[in-house]
């Protein structure tokens, strides 16, 4: 007696395969979105009357060392207006907030440029201090 040999097929589970991308699509997303500015090290000026800062799309940091960092990437001065200027984009004027996060002990030279390069650029400035404790 003569048996047909059935051909087996292999067929991979799309179900398992479908998760396995979404989870990391999200992951990707999570990671695009963080910026990682733990390496800076920078202490805020004090000041009386500070106000809750409004959220912002881009971030410049000068820190202990006077180095500039944008969104957590260090950066040189010279095409800051140009790289800020890319990450506003065509945001409204009411959505073109750049927190500006200077260490407490720069000098007022080395952040006055920078002023200047986010005014060049459409940027709306705000400072982040912390609220002068009494002492």
């Amino acid at each position: 007696m003569k048996f047909k040999r059935r051909k087996l097929e292999a067929v991979p589970p799309f179900v398992g395969m479908a998760d396995i991308v979404f989870n990391l699509v999200l992951f990707f997303l999570i990671l695009a979105k963080m910026q990682d500015e733990t390496q800076i090290k920078w202490e805020p000026a004090q000041a009386s009357g500070a106000k809750v800062v409004v959220k912002a799309k881009v971030s410049l940091t000068v820190d202990e060392d006077s180095k500039v960092y944008l969104n957590g990437k260090q950066v040189g001065l010279l095409n800051l207006t140009a790289l800020v200027q890319a990450e506003l984009g065509d945001s409204p004027p009411g959505d073109r907030a750049v927190l500006l996060k200077i260490h407490k002990d720069t000098l007022a030279a080395t952040f006055e440029d920078l002023i200047a390069k986010v005014s060049e650029a459409g940027g709306e400035m705000v400072h982040v201090v912390e609220d002068e404790r009494p002492q």
